[in-house]
């Protein structure tokens, strides 16, 4: 069936759950824990001709509850009203605890269905939400703890030659060792590109506000997750008295609006992050950008850059998006249509509708979990 009148109903006939696991190129580690493997998992919608596309990343246990929880919820929906979906998959997991897999169940049918509702309508996803921008700046992120000094001084220094305007690397594994890092890194970038570090929350407040104080010595702008993010007084209290020109950022283990609004009426963070593939999607993901406007603070995206870029070009107060290694990689190796930064921002292709992503079937299937 087709959209044939104003107010025509769409049923969604189908949702295909599959989850891929991915070896990383080399071991990866941030302040807290270390990995090998990435695991993405994609739903795929039907209706009306069309297949919306919609992922989150985290354990092969997120498909089985998808499959398990949420895909009769989903079929025989109206795929033109996402928000009612949203609410009818939040009743659903409501006995099954909403923080963790069960919200990123959600982000992964919330992105495919706003990706066939964009698709049925013809529409670039950007544009079917209301477009503020036509681009998005983003900043490289890696710079793993598992990197000798010259695997994080090469990749840095690559994301800086790209015209990308800031990059971010990780701490907190080995805080004696940080310093030294740090300084390597502003080396390989210079001084013109602005360096970001992520602690994942590995440090203790005193431990963290004495890190800062070494940091801004080399220019550290961002300073994210300096101690746990449910640390709120401590966020509040690093935020008071780091050097000024060094923001507090946290924000990406939310998984829903209650959460972020405890952070922000907190004063915890100078930049707020936010996950899509996580806080139940792109439903919620644009009511956090909405919260941040109503606290005069900046809306940051946390990694899936192809996923983020057509909300965030609808959101007034987003900032940038994480260009985060691991999942730029994945998305490469899984999607046509994923965007190139060009001068350090990406910009939606208007041209395609939805997302613009169509899955390489058959380059994932080796990698099936």
């Amino acid at each position: 069936m087709r959209v044939t009148a104003l107010g025509s109903v769409i049923p969604i006939e189908k949702v295909d759950v599959s989850a891929f696991t991915i070896p990383t190129s080399t071991p990866e580690a941030d302040g807290t824990l270390s990995w090998d493997k990435t695991t993405i998992v994609l739903i795929e919608a039907h209706a009306g001709g069309e297949c919306g596309l919609g992922y989150t990343y985290g354990d092969p246990a997120i498909a089985a509850l998808i499959q398990n929880a949420l895909k009769m919820t989903i079929e025989g929906s109206d795929a033109l009203a996402v928000t009612a979906v949203w609410d009818a998959c939040l009743r659903k997991i409501r006995n099954l605890g909403r923080p963790g897999i069960c919200s990123m169940a959600m982000s992964a049918a919330d992105a495919a269905l706003w990706d066939l509702k964009a698709r049925l309508l013809k529409l670039p996803l950007a544009r079917l939400l209301g477009m503020v921008r036509d681009e998005v700046e983003i900043y490289g992120s890696g710079g793993f703890t598992s990197y000798s000094i010259g695997q994080l001084q090469e990749q840095l220094s690559q994301w800086a030659e790209q015209g990308i305007a800031a990059v971010k690397m990780k701490i907190g594994a080995h805080p004696e060792e940080d310093l030294k890092r740090v300084k390597a890194a502003r080396r390989a970038i210079g001084n013109s590109t602005k360096l970001f570090v992520d602690a994942n929350g590995a440090y203790s407040r005193k431990q963290a506000l004495a890190k800062a104080e070494e940091f801004a010595a080399y220019g550290v702008s961002w300073f994210e997750e300096p101690v746990s993010s449910d640390d709120l007084e401590g966020l509040r209290l690093l935020r008071d008295r780091v050097p000024a020109q060094m923001e507090i950022a946290a924000g990406e283990y939310g998984y829903d609006l209650h959460y972020f609004q405890r952070m922000l009426q907190a004063g915890a963070v100078d930049v707020l992050q936010a996950d899509a593939t996580r806080c139940a999607g792109i439903t919620e993901f644009l009511r956090v950008g909405a919260l941040c406007e109503t606290h005069c603070l900046p809306l940051s995206a946390h990694t899936a850059p192809a996923l983020h870029l057509h909300p965030g070009c609808a959101i007034t107060s987003l900032r940038n998006i994480e260009y985060f290694y691991d999942h730029v990689r994945i998305e490469k190796m899984l999607f046509e249509g994923v965007p190139e930064p060009v001068d350090g921002k990406l910009r939606p292709d208007l041209t395609r509708p939805g997302m613009g992503l169509e899955f390489k079937r058959a380059d994932a299937l080796r990698f099936a979990a």
